[in-house]
C-alpha cells in the first residue's frame, strides 16, 4: 500500500512531484500526516508572509506556519498514490497544451476522488519563461478545494508553481 497525500497539499504537488510520486513507489504505510504537517506548514508560511508587515507578519507567518502544518497534518490521508499521479499528469498537460478557459479533469474511479484544472491566462515572464495561472479544484470525500495559482515552464518542459 502506498503513502497518502493532503488534500490541503495539492497545489505543492507540482513542486514536490518528485520526493512524493518516489514515495507512493515504495511498500510503505502510513506517514502522510508527515509530508502533509510539513508541506502544510511551509504553505502556510508562504501564505503568511504576504499579510501584514514588521512585526504582524512575523506573527501572521507564526499563525500561517501552525495552522498550515494542523490543516496538512489533519488532511494527510487524503489522497492516494493514484490519485496523486492523476493530478499531477492532468495539471501538466493543462497547463502545456489547453487553451486558456478549457479544463482538463481527472477521477480516479477507485476512491471517487477528482479534480480539473482550467488555465485562465497565458504570459511570457520578463526572463522569458512561459507562465500560465491557473483555476484548479479537488474533490474528495464529498468535499472540494479550490486554488488559483501561476505556475512557469521550466527548462526540462514541466511546469513549476510560482505562487
Amino acid at each position: 500500500m502506498c503513502k497518502q497525500m493532503s488534500l490541503f497539499m495539492f497545489f505543492v504537488l507540482l513542486a514536490v512531484s518528485g520526493p512524493i510520486r518516489a514515495e507512493c513507489n515504495q511498500e510503505s504505510t502510513g506517514g502522510g500526516e508527515i509530508l502533509g504537517t510539513l508541506a502544510g506548514a511551509a504553505i502556510g508560511g508562504l501564505i503568511g508572509s504576504q499579510i501584514g508587515s514588521g512585526t504582524g507578519n512575523s506573527v501572521a507567518i507564526g499563525a500561517g506556519v501552525v495552522a498550515g502544518g494542523f490543516l496538512g497534518n489533519k488532511m494527510g490521508q487524503s489522497m492516494d498514490c493514484q490519485d496523486q499521479q492523476s493530478h499531477y499528469d492532468t495539471t501538466q498537460n493543462a497547463l502545456e497544451t489547453k487553451p486558456v478557459g478549457q479544463s482538463a479533469t481527472w477521477t480516479n474511479p477507485d476512491t471517487g476522488h477528482s479534480g480539473e484544472i482550467t488555465p485562465t491566462r497565458t504570459y511570457t515572464a520578463s526572463d522569458g519563461t512561459p507562465c500560465r495561472e491557473f483555476t484548479q479544484t479537488i474533490y474528495v470525500d464529498g468535499e472540494y478545494e479550490q486554488i488559483q495559482g501561476t505556475a512557469c515552464r521550466q527548462p526540462d518542459g514541466s511546469w513549476k508553481p510560482v505562487s
